[in-house]
């Protein structure tokens, strides 16, 4: 036996399916494999969404946008996939009203049919009817938008989510149907034998300790790093990717004070762009530049940043500036690497999703979005059954609650544990000291980190601040001023000691920095697409 994490793994296990990848894509394929009773490891180099999948314009859409570029089955497939999800995850997805701003009746008119379509596609998964609201109606929504010029509003429903909270709760749902998930633990080889790929080596990102595991089939599920794993299988294999980078600023809610979202539908540079409440706060977003290179911490552009302030600032009543952002982050989407002939342009690039068998004993799944990650992972293991020859089995996952799943809600904010809110509740009840606040601007307390490091697989300050309370990814100022006690927290929980308690303190603000927005960064090799 050996453990890995506080994970017990028998030597010498004959895994059927083997994911790299913690992000939704691999979770779910996780969560799959598994309740359909496949042996199931899953590998994550770093935490459970830490990539892509905690970055997230925090949306659960059919996509509006593709139904303009004509893409009507993408568009059909993701409303029956959010209707699932609201369903299975009822304490994370909510439904949300957006609001589209229209300064001409042509608007009004080309965007009222447009999401009557969008309407009509959903069918039963409906979140609600689209309508036309008249000017007075629209300000009474949108208090803080623009008035000169208004001739009135498109009101249509989509839904709205906390990306990294349904990942954690994705990767509980997978252990309790008998997955086992190892997140820092890194592959950093495929075991190859008779020209396919049969396991992996894998190395401890914490402890630095090396470990192999033999499967009959090997998924590649890390998102802009699958070139990375084809490579391993391949060293000569062209690139099947190029990361294409979104940003996202959070202000405070004073610029749009309201329980609606801003849908901006064409922007400078013929996008959309998205002012959604969340957490108390406001998201705005999102950009689309082609970069280079990939990293599990890409930063913000002066010309993303730019690009957002100036496209909200023709909208709210009071235009945002640098000083007022709280938080920046910025996500790589991985798109299918251009041709020779292909510019660098990525609108005309399909989201949707890439699944192929790239050598024998190795898939890979690249792609799609968080709506759709479930009929993601459901052709994947359909594909790893065939290939791998395995005992079919149908997948179950249309109608399987994820971990937490709870219609009750009596607007607490700990109402996002969906079940769990009462073991949290009892947690505080054992112990008052952990009803503390980490901070007195927010509502978060001591019990929700020792809940998170015992039943969330929580190791680091960055794990708890960043994707569990997601207090980084709203206010970095606050965050730092949080990772003292959370520290504290830690160590103890862990038995480490007072230097590792300093250097998690220490690698958690270098890392807080970085989302301070730091308007001196300047944009890299490829320019904004056009």
């Amino acid at each position: 036996m050996m453990r890995i994490h506080n994970t017990v793994i028998p030597e010498n296990t004959q895994w059927d399916i083997i994911i790299i990848g913690g992000g939704a894509t691999g979770l779910g394929t996780a969560l799959d494999a598994a309740s359909r009773g496949y042996k199931t490891l899953l590998v994550e180099q770093s935490d459970f969404a830490k990539g892509t999948s905690s970055r997230s314009t925090k949306l659960v859409h059919g996509g509006v946008r593709y139904l303009a570029q004509g893409d009507i089955g993408l568009v059909k497939h993701a409303l029956q996939e959010r209707g699932l999800l609201q369903k299975n995850a009822a304490h994370l997805v909510s439904k949300e009203e957006f609001i589209i701003p229209c300064y001409s009746w042509f608007s009004i008119l080309k965007y009222l049919t447009g999401l009557t379509i969008y309407d009509w596609l959903a069918g039963k998964y409906s979140f609600g009817k689209s309508k036309y609201l008249n000017k007075k109606e629209t300000l009474e929504a949108l208090p803080e938008i623009k008035s000169k010029g208004l001739k009135g509003a498109i009101s249509y429903f989509d839904g709205k989510f906390d990306d990294a909270r349904l990942a954690i709760n994705i990767a509980q749902t997978a252990i309790e149907n008998g997955a086992t998930l190892l997140n820092y633990t890194k592959v950093v080889a495929l075991q190859k034998s008779n020209n396919g790929i049969v396991g992996i080596e894998t190395e401890d990102t914490l402890t630095g300790n090396r470990a192999k595991f033999n499967g009959k089939v090997i998924i590649n599920a890390t998102g802009v790093f699958v070139d990375d794993i084809l490579k391993m299988s391949n060293p000569e294999s062209k690139n099947m990717v190029r990361p294409s980078q979104g940003v996202h600023i959070v202000l405070d809610r004073k610029f749009l004070n309201s329980e609606s979202a801003l849908m901006i539908p064409k922007t400078s540079d013929g996008r959309v762009l998205f002012a959604v409440p969340w957490h108390k706060h406001l998201l705005v977003g999102t950009t689309d530049t082609p970069l280079d290179e990939h990293s599990l911490e890409p930063r913000a552009l002066k010309e993303e940043v730019d690009f957002i302030l100036n496209t909200a600032g023709e909208y709210f009543n009071q235009k945002p500036t640098e000083k007022d952002i709280l938080s920046v982050f910025s996500g790589l989407r991985p798109l299918a690497a251009p041709s020779k002939s292909g510019g660098s342009s990525t609108k005309e690039i399909s989201r949707d999703h890439k699944l192929m068998v790239s050598t024998k004993g190795l898939i890979t799944i690249t792609g799609g979005k968080w709506t759709t990650y479930r009929r993601m992972a459901e052709e994947t293991v359909d594909l790893a059954i065939a290939h791998a020859n395995l005992n079919a089995k149908p997948c179950v996952t249309k109608n399987l609650k994820i971990h937490g799943c709870t219609d009750f809600s009596d607007n607490n904010y700990l109402d996002i544990y969906g079940s769990d809110r009462p073991k949290i509740e009892a947690l505080m009840a054992e112990n008052p000291d952990l009803t503390e606040l980490l901070h007195p601007h927010f509502p978060y307390n001591k019990a929700e980190v020792v809940w998170a490091i015992r039943n969330e697989m929580a190791e680091t300050v960055e794990d708890i601040l960043s994707r569990r309370l997601r207090v980084l990814f709203i206010d970095a100022h606050a965050a730092m001023e949080m990772s003292k006690s959370v520290a504290s927290i830690l160590a103890k929980e862990l038995q480490a000691d007072k230097n590792w308690e300093a250097n998690q303190v220490e690698i958690f603000n270098n890392l807080a920095s970085g989302y301070i927005y730091q308007p001196d960064l300047k944009l890299p090799k490829v320019a904004l697409a056009k």
